[in-house]
């Protein structure tokens, strides 16, 4: 299981394995050509509630993932469709965000690993 996180908008590389964009919402100002992105899940992506609860405080982070956490429990058919791409090879998670540290991908990078062990 080899997963990588990356901005949208940073170039391709040839080690980013399938690119699945992690965001509900597309990313502003970058045709989808220029992020080469191979997937879009739309689905595992926090809910609009609680991205525009968090609004990218760093002081909600822990609550943050929390709740996400909880949304993904409840999303089953959207963990088991990203799980099934991270069982076949390496993954990139792209978001948009500019916190490249506290973000839905981070959160999610971690949830994966911890239901796939």
């Amino acid at each position: 299981m080899k997963i990588s996180v990356k901005r949208v908008y940073e170039k391709p590389g040839p080690d980013d394995g399938t690119r699945i964009l992690v965001d509900r919402l597309w990313p502003r100002g970058l045709s989808k050509e220029e992020a080469g992105v191979n997937v879009w899940l739309k689905t595992i992506a926090p809910s609009n509630e609680l991205r525009n609860w968090y609004h990218h405080d760093p002081e909600k982070w822990a609550e943050f993932k929390k709740r996400y956490f909880a949304e993904l429990a409840a999303s089953q058919d959207a963990v088991n469709e990203l799980a099934g791409y991270v069982k076949k090879g390496k993954v990139t998670f792209l978001y948009s965000s500019k916190e490249p540290e506290k973000n839905n991908a981070v959160a999610l990078n971690e949830y994966i690993g911890a239901v796939l062990k």
